[in-house]
This record gives C-alpha cells, sequence and structure tokens, in this order.
C-alpha cells in the first residue's frame, strides 16, 4: 500500500471521527432530554400528559424506521438548509444528529422506566419538586443505563457514518467504496473494515469504562 493511500486512509478515519463522535454528542443533547420527555409524561409519569407522549412518540418512531440511506436524501433540502450543500463530512451530521438522536431517546427512555419507583414515591414523600427528582433521582439512578445507551448509539453511527460514504459523506465508507469496491482494490476494503472494527472495539471499551465509573455509588 502507497504512503499515499496510508494518507488518504489517515484522513478518512479523522473525517470518521469527527462524523461519529460530533455526531454523538450532538445526538445526546437531543436525545437523552428527549428520552426523559417520552418518560415523565408516559401513563404513570412524573407529569403524564399522554397528547404530548402521543405526538413525540409518533415523531421518534416515524424517523427511527427510516432506513437511513434514505433519510440521508429525504432531508437533503434541510442539510442544505442548515450547512449549506449537502455533500462531504459537515452535510453528513445532519442527518446523523436527526438519526440517531430519536434512538437514543428510546434507549434512555427504557433505561429511565427502570429506575425503582420507591426511590421516586420517597423523594415525593420528602416534598421534592418534579425538577429535582428528575436531577438528582432518576437521572443519578438511570445514569449506567443512559452511558450503556449512548455508547450503542456511537456504535451505531460507525455504520451509519460508513453508508453516508455511499453517497459523498466522506471519510472510510466513502474511500472503500471509492478505491475498495469501485476500483477493485481489495487491500483497501479490507484495510478499512479492519480500522473500523478496530475503532469499534475501542469505543465499546471506554464505554464499558465509563458505565463501571458511574455505577459506583
Amino acid at each position: 500500500m502507497t504512503s499515499d493511500m496510508i494518507s488518504l486512509l489517515g484522513q478518512g478515519f479523522w473525517e470518521t471521527l469527527i462524523m461519529v463522535l460530533g455526531s454523538g454528542f450532538l445526538g445526546s443533547v437531543i436525545g437523552i432530554p428527549l428520552g426523559v420527555l417520552l418518560h415523565i409524561t408516559d401513563k404513570g409519569g412524573l407529569m403524564p400528559k399522554l397528547t404530548t407522549n402521543a405526538i413525540v412518540g409518533v415523531i421518534v418512531n416515524a424517523v427511527r424506521s427510516t432506513p437511513f440511506i434514505i433519510l440521508l436524501v429525504a432531508i437533503y433540502p434541510l442539510t442544505r438548509l442548515i450547512v449549506g450543500t449537502t455533500i462531504g463530512t459537515t452535510a453528513t451530521l445532519v442527518p446523523l444528529v436527526i438519526g440517531v438522536a430519536p434512538f437514543i431517546a428510546r434507549l434512555v427512555e427504557t433505561s429511565l422506566r427502570e429506575v425503582d419507583k420507591g426511590l421516586i414515591e420517597a423523594a415525593q414523600s420528602m416534598g421534592a419538586t418534579d425538577y429535582q427528582i428528575i436531577t438528582k433521582v432518576l437521572l443519578p439512578e438511570a445514569m449506567p443505563g443512559i452511558v450503556a445507551s449512548v455508547t450503542i448509539a456511537i456504535v451505531t453511527l460507525v455504520g451509519y457514518s460508513a453508508m453516508a460514504g455511499a453517497i459523498g459523506g466522506g471519510g472510510l465508507g466513502d474511500i472503500g467504496i471509492r478505491y475498495g469496491h469501485n476500483r477493485y482494490m481489495p487491500e483497501v476494503m479490507w484495510t478499512v473494515v479492519l480500522i473500523l472494527v478496530v475503532f469499534v472495539q475501542v469505543i465499546q471499551s471506554v464505554g464499558d469504562w465509563c458505565v463501571k465509573r458511574v455505577s459506583k455509588r
């Protein structure tokens, strides 16, 4: 493999890193509060509002059920409106965030459901407000599950970012398709696969370490 190709792979990995970590962060900023909203407005939640819950739930499910490759194309106008283009690493961040935020929201909602209701009732009996219960009880108790959920979402984003390469999204996926597939260079394809496998392993290991850290009371 030539030095030019090694340099190209390095650039591709950097672009993939930006896409995955950038969209993972922004998706969490949107998805975690959305998951909290879904949980507290559900039947039996702190602030049950079934109409709100139903509307938000439909929107979340609609985005989650849309295949990412279709979502990429479907929101081209929105992507162009936000970043001024539909190709490249920056443009890919828009559909990645929109695609992963609802995924994180549902995972967070599931983690919050596992919090012992007795803790919530105890906090209510001591006069805690809904905001205090959310910030002092729900989120701290569910934090290991939330961190694990974000880890799963970031790993999923690695696959999404590679898929985005098929339509000009940049990153390792773009290199694997342009050189490994279109130019019949299997060594490039397998190198891309190896890099992505190692990348996922590192993300999962870091995520598992973070879960252990936040699990310590």
